[in-house]
Protein backbone atom coordinates (compact mmCIF):
# COMPACT_ATOMS: atom_id res chain seq x y z
CA UNK A 1 0.00 0.00 0.00
CA UNK A 2 1.48 3.26 -0.77
CA UNK A 3 1.82 5.54 2.48
CA UNK A 4 0.12 8.81 2.38
CA UNK A 5 1.35 12.15 1.16
CA UNK A 6 2.87 13.95 4.09
CA UNK A 7 1.05 17.17 5.05
CA UNK A 8 2.00 20.53 5.29
CA UNK A 9 1.36 21.94 9.01
CA UNK A 10 1.45 25.57 9.97
CA UNK A 11 1.91 26.37 13.37
CA UNK A 12 2.75 29.43 16.33
CA UNK A 13 4.54 29.14 19.15
CA UNK A 14 5.33 30.90 21.83
CA UNK A 15 4.32 34.73 23.07
CA UNK A 16 4.42 37.58 21.33
CA UNK A 17 6.40 41.09 22.69
CA UNK A 18 4.67 44.51 22.10
CA UNK A 19 6.63 46.90 23.21
CA UNK A 20 6.37 50.18 24.92
CA UNK A 21 9.52 51.57 25.29
CA UNK A 22 13.03 50.64 23.96
CA UNK A 23 13.37 48.39 27.26
CA UNK A 24 9.71 47.81 27.78
CA UNK A 25 7.20 45.33 26.69
CA UNK A 26 3.73 43.76 27.59
CA UNK A 27 4.33 39.89 26.78
CA UNK A 28 2.49 36.74 28.43
CA UNK A 29 4.10 33.92 30.35
CA UNK A 30 4.08 31.46 27.32
CA UNK A 31 7.55 29.30 27.04
CA UNK A 32 6.34 28.17 23.67
CA UNK A 33 7.29 24.40 24.70
CA UNK A 34 3.71 22.95 23.44
CA UNK A 35 3.99 24.22 20.10
CA UNK A 36 7.65 23.06 19.35
CA UNK A 37 7.10 19.51 20.93
CA UNK A 38 4.10 19.72 18.37
CA UNK A 39 5.86 20.70 15.29
CA UNK A 40 8.53 18.04 16.32
CA UNK A 41 5.75 15.73 16.81
CA UNK A 42 4.59 16.56 13.33
CA UNK A 43 8.34 16.18 11.47
CA UNK A 44 8.92 13.14 13.05
CA UNK A 45 5.65 11.77 11.54
CA UNK A 46 7.07 12.84 8.20
CA UNK A 47 5.18 16.01 7.90
CA UNK A 48 6.26 19.45 6.92
CA UNK A 49 6.54 22.24 8.98
CA UNK A 50 6.30 26.06 9.12
CA UNK A 51 6.85 26.95 12.76
CA UNK A 52 5.78 31.08 13.77
CA UNK A 53 7.98 31.67 16.55
CA UNK A 54 7.33 34.92 19.06
CA UNK A 55 10.65 35.01 21.39
CA UNK A 56 11.61 32.29 23.45
CA UNK A 57 14.59 30.27 25.44
CA UNK A 58 14.42 27.10 24.57
CA UNK A 59 16.13 25.45 21.75
CA UNK A 60 15.47 26.13 18.18
CA UNK A 61 13.94 22.37 16.99
CA UNK A 62 16.59 20.24 15.11
CA UNK A 63 14.35 17.88 13.70
CA UNK A 64 14.53 18.39 9.55
CA UNK A 65 11.57 19.65 7.91
CA UNK A 66 10.57 22.21 10.56
CA UNK A 67 10.84 26.11 9.15
CA UNK A 68 11.43 28.12 11.89
CA UNK A 69 10.12 31.64 11.25
CA UNK A 70 11.42 33.72 14.00
CA UNK A 71 8.75 37.23 14.63
CA UNK A 72 8.22 39.39 17.82
CA UNK A 73 5.16 41.37 18.17
CA UNK A 74 1.42 40.33 17.13
CA UNK A 75 1.44 42.08 13.56
CA UNK A 76 4.77 40.34 12.12
CA UNK A 77 3.21 36.67 13.65
CA UNK A 78 0.29 37.50 11.63
CA UNK A 79 1.87 38.39 8.68
CA UNK A 80 4.21 35.26 8.83
CA UNK A 81 0.76 33.19 9.00
CA UNK A 82 -1.21 35.15 6.09
CA UNK A 83 2.30 34.54 4.33
CA UNK A 84 2.29 30.66 4.30
CA UNK A 85 -1.65 29.75 5.52
CA UNK A 86 -2.39 29.17 2.05
CA UNK A 87 0.27 26.44 1.65
CA UNK A 88 -0.86 24.51 4.71
CA UNK A 89 -3.23 21.80 4.94
CA UNK A 90 -3.31 22.44 8.79
CA UNK A 91 -3.05 24.85 10.63
CA UNK A 92 -2.25 24.95 14.60
CA UNK A 93 -2.80 28.02 16.25
CA UNK A 94 -0.73 27.39 19.64
CA UNK A 95 0.54 30.96 20.25
CA UNK A 96 -0.20 32.98 23.49
CA UNK A 97 -0.73 35.58 21.22
CA UNK A 98 -0.94 39.14 23.18
CA UNK A 99 -4.19 40.33 23.09
CA UNK A 100 -3.16 44.32 23.16
CA UNK A 101 -0.47 46.70 22.45
CA UNK A 102 0.33 50.50 23.33
CA UNK A 103 -1.38 52.88 21.04
CA UNK A 104 1.88 54.35 20.77
CA UNK A 105 5.58 53.26 21.19
CA UNK A 106 8.13 55.70 23.37
CA UNK A 107 11.51 56.01 21.33
CA UNK A 108 13.49 56.95 24.36
CA UNK A 109 13.25 55.09 27.77
CA UNK A 110 10.21 56.24 29.71
CA UNK A 111 11.90 57.34 32.93
CA UNK A 112 10.14 56.91 36.28
CA UNK A 113 8.93 59.92 37.50
CA UNK A 114 7.14 61.00 41.00
CA UNK A 115 3.94 60.35 39.51
CA UNK A 116 2.29 57.42 41.35
CA UNK A 117 -0.01 56.21 38.21
CA UNK A 118 1.25 55.21 34.98
CA UNK A 119 -1.80 55.15 32.50
CA UNK A 120 -1.06 52.95 29.17
CA UNK A 121 -3.21 53.42 26.13
CA UNK A 122 -4.06 49.84 24.61
CA UNK A 123 -6.08 48.96 21.11
CA UNK A 124 -6.09 45.31 20.38
CA UNK A 125 -3.65 43.46 18.58
CA UNK A 126 -4.46 41.55 15.16
CA UNK A 127 -6.57 38.48 15.63
CA UNK A 128 -4.62 35.85 13.84
CA UNK A 129 -6.75 32.69 14.22
CA UNK A 130 -9.93 34.51 14.29
CA UNK A 131 -8.93 35.97 10.74
CA UNK A 132 -7.51 32.74 9.30
CA UNK A 133 -11.23 31.51 7.70
CA UNK A 134 -11.63 35.14 6.98
CA UNK A 135 -10.20 37.50 5.79
CA UNK A 136 -7.47 35.06 5.17
CA UNK A 137 -9.32 32.12 3.61
CA UNK A 138 -8.16 29.13 5.44
CA UNK A 139 -9.84 25.53 3.98
CA UNK A 140 -7.86 23.47 5.81
CA UNK A 141 -8.24 21.87 9.51
CA UNK A 142 -7.55 25.19 12.07
CA UNK A 143 -6.41 24.19 15.21
CA UNK A 144 -7.38 27.02 18.19
CA UNK A 145 -5.81 26.83 21.83
CA UNK A 146 -7.71 28.15 24.63
CA UNK A 147 -5.09 28.62 27.94
CA UNK A 148 -8.29 28.62 30.15
CA UNK A 149 -8.22 29.90 34.21
CA UNK A 150 -11.67 29.19 35.07
CA UNK A 151 -14.61 27.90 33.35
CA UNK A 152 -12.73 25.75 30.65
CA UNK A 153 -15.08 23.79 28.69
CA UNK A 154 -17.59 27.07 28.14
CA UNK A 155 -14.84 29.34 27.44
CA UNK A 156 -13.62 26.72 25.00
CA UNK A 157 -16.90 25.62 23.33
CA UNK A 158 -17.22 29.82 22.68
CA UNK A 159 -13.89 30.12 21.03
CA UNK A 160 -14.19 26.90 19.09
CA UNK A 161 -17.02 28.64 17.25
CA UNK A 162 -16.36 32.36 17.31
CA UNK A 163 -13.51 31.54 15.25
CA UNK A 164 -14.72 29.00 12.94
CA UNK A 165 -12.74 26.10 14.10
CA UNK A 166 -12.40 22.62 14.03
CA UNK A 167 -10.97 21.86 16.89
CA UNK A 168 -10.05 23.29 20.33
CA UNK A 169 -7.31 22.22 22.30
CA UNK A 170 -7.78 23.25 26.50
CA UNK A 171 -6.13 23.40 29.08
CA UNK A 172 -6.45 25.11 32.77
CA UNK A 173 -3.39 27.01 33.50
CA UNK A 174 -4.01 27.48 37.02
CA UNK A 175 -3.53 24.09 38.13
CA UNK A 176 -0.03 23.20 39.85
CA UNK A 177 2.56 21.47 37.43
CA UNK A 178 0.93 22.08 33.67
CA UNK A 179 0.51 24.81 31.18
CA UNK A 180 3.25 27.39 30.78
CA UNK A 181 7.13 27.15 31.92
CA UNK A 182 6.21 23.48 32.45
CA UNK A 183 7.15 20.03 30.42
CA UNK A 184 3.90 18.50 31.44
CA UNK A 185 0.86 19.69 30.50
CA UNK A 186 -3.00 18.11 30.64
CA UNK A 187 -5.55 18.57 27.81
CA UNK A 188 -9.37 18.52 26.00
CA UNK A 189 -10.11 18.54 22.66
CA UNK A 190 -13.09 19.73 21.68
CA UNK A 191 -14.27 19.44 18.27
CA UNK A 192 -16.72 21.22 16.21
CA UNK A 193 -19.65 18.29 16.04
CA UNK A 194 -19.63 18.66 19.76
CA UNK A 195 -17.87 15.63 20.87
CA UNK A 196 -15.00 16.17 23.10
CA UNK A 197 -11.35 13.93 23.92
CA UNK A 198 -9.68 13.97 27.03
CA UNK A 199 -5.10 13.59 27.06
CA UNK A 200 -4.29 12.84 30.91
CA UNK A 201 -1.57 14.71 32.12
CA UNK A 202 1.58 13.61 30.56
CA UNK A 203 4.83 15.09 29.08
CA UNK A 204 4.63 17.75 26.42
CA UNK A 205 6.80 16.02 24.22
CA UNK A 206 3.79 12.44 24.65
CA UNK A 207 0.75 14.89 24.61
CA UNK A 208 2.15 16.27 20.95
CA UNK A 209 2.66 13.13 19.62
CA UNK A 210 -1.31 11.98 20.47
CA UNK A 211 -1.86 15.10 19.18
CA UNK A 212 -0.43 15.13 15.78
CA UNK A 213 -1.88 11.59 15.07
CA UNK A 214 -5.85 12.55 16.09
CA UNK A 215 -5.04 15.95 13.99
CA UNK A 216 -3.68 13.85 11.37
CA UNK A 217 -6.61 12.07 10.83
CA UNK A 218 -9.12 14.79 10.94
CA UNK A 219 -7.10 16.46 8.20
CA UNK A 220 -7.08 13.57 6.02
CA UNK A 221 -10.57 12.67 6.52
CA UNK A 222 -11.50 16.68 5.65
CA UNK A 223 -9.20 16.01 2.63
CA UNK A 224 -11.45 13.18 1.58
CA UNK A 225 -14.44 14.94 1.91
CA UNK A 226 -15.84 16.41 -1.79
CA UNK A 227 -16.17 20.26 -1.45
CA UNK A 228 -19.97 21.49 -1.37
Amino acid sequence: MTPPEPLHFLITAGPTREPIDPVRFISNRSSGKMGYAIAEAAARAGHTVDLVSGPVTIAAPSQPGIRLVAVESTRQMYEAVAERLGAADVAIMAAAVADYRPVSVSPQKIKKSKQQDWVLHLEKTEDILGSAREPLGFGGLLVGFAAETENVEAHARDKLVRKRCDVIVANDVSQPGIGFDSDTNEICLYHADGSAEALPRGAKSALARDLVRIIEGLARDRMRVPAS
